[in-house]
């Protein structure tokens, strides 16, 4: 017998990190957000998304297969731990399950972030477009505590459309808390403007974000001339694929042109929640 059948297979590292949840906060009976242990070696550009998830359950004692979804990551690229936001989907594969975990329990992370919604795909400009519906809001949280989104852009607008009011989650956040942030504080106190918009109540900007750059009252709320501008403008778009379907033809008809990391341009979207 040779010494190489007696050595022992290689084991296979694992190409998921197994973090533990440090917090859970539940906004809405179908929105909440979570944070985990950041991983020392764990390194991404703000914007990027990495899968998320949770072990298989087991049938008749044989493990199953994790179940993974694709997750923006809602903390900046310097944070010590990482943050997500999440729907909460009763019959969802994971998060059914996802939805319940307490501090301590453990999920799984993949080691390898990526993802288009981020400053390098896009060229210089002076105003920055952060549009988002629902949890698409998650990478914008990311980006708008980035240092270099205030030295690229004069200024931020962070754009949320929700369904009701109290799907408004991280209001307070961007109204009032990120101006205390000891990194960008100052900065985002001048620089960084929430719209928020409600489609199904009584809101002062109601309406879908489309309809209300269609119709030129966005524009006219936040003291813009009417329009984007592709010598100026640039924009990123996250959310549902009827909002980033239609807001990318908005913006193409005002002359901006889709970017992405190969090659960089006026507006970005996140085709990984697309479809």
């Amino acid at each position: 017998m040779t010494d190489a059948a007696l050595s022992p297979a290689p084991v296979k590292a694992s190409p998921f990190n197994e973090l533990e949840v440090l917090w859970v906060r539940h906004w809405t009976d179908s929105l909440f957000s979570f944070g985990v242990k950041r991983p020392e070696d764990f390194r991404f550009r703000s914007g990027e998304f990495v899968m998320i998830g949770l072990p298989g359950e087991a049938k008749d004692g044989v493990p199953g297969k994790p179940v993974l979804r694709a997750y923006s990551i809602a903390s900046p690229c310097w944070a010590e731990e990482l943050e997500f936001f999440s729907i909460k989907v009763a019959d969802g594969p994971l998060t059914s399950r996802l939805q319940k975990i307490q501090p301590g329990d453990t999920v799984l992370m993949g080691k390898k972030p990526t993802g288009t919604l981020v400053l390098d795909a896009l060229t210089g400009g002076e105003r920055l477009f952060l549009i988002g519906t629902g949890t698409g809001l998650a990478p914008w949280l990311s980006v708008a505590r980035d240092p270099e989104t205030y030295s690229r852009f004069g200024h931020v607008y962070v754009i949320h459309t929700v369904r009701s009011v109290a799907d408004l989650a991280y209001r307070d956040f961007f109204t009032r808390e990120i101006h205390d942030d000891p990194l960008i504080g100052d900065e985002a106190k001048a620089q960084l403007t929430y719209y928020p918009t409600v489609t199904r109540e009584a809101f002062e900007t109601p309406g879908r974000i489309t309809d209300r750059i269609k119709c030129g009252d966005f524009f006219r709320d936040l003291g813009l001339p009417e329009g984007f501008d592709p010598a100026r403008d640039r924009a990123m778009l996250c959310g549902s694929m009827a909002m980033i379907k239609e807001a990318g033809e908005l913006l193409e008809t005002y002359g901006l042109k889709e970017g992405s990391n190969a090659e960089p341009a006026d507006y970005v979207l996140e085709r990984a929640f697309v479809g």
